[in-house]
């Protein structure tokens, strides 16, 4: 792997709809995140849905979306929406709210 390669960093903000809340969801996406070097965000929000950021390689960016697709044991996804977002260089990754 080229130098520049192994530097690639990705960004994408998700929203989660569903029966996201109350299922543990954004403690096991945090732990996801972890297990896969991420840095960013999770939380929960008014309407319901599950919010985050996901920053890192573009190889563990898509394992997390993928996870968040089919969420954690007794959440039911309905939709996940997915944007694109230019890097940050955040560094950690938080519950928020």
């Amino acid at each position: 792997m080229a130098a520049s390669e192994s530097r690639e960093r990705s960004r994408r903000r998700f929203i989660a709809h569903g029966d996201v809340q109350g299922v543990f969801f954004r403690d096991s996406t945090r732990r996801r995140a972890g297990e896969l070097g991420l840095s960013g965000w999770v939380r929960n929000t008014p309407e319901g849905t599950v919010e985050g950021i996901f920053e890192g390689s573009p190889e563990a960016v898509e394992a997390a979306l993928s996870f968040v697709r089919e969420g954690p044991g007794q959440a039911r996804i309905e939709k996940v929406e997915e944007t694109a977002e230019e890097p940050e260089g955040l560094d950690g990754f938080e519950l928020v709210g």
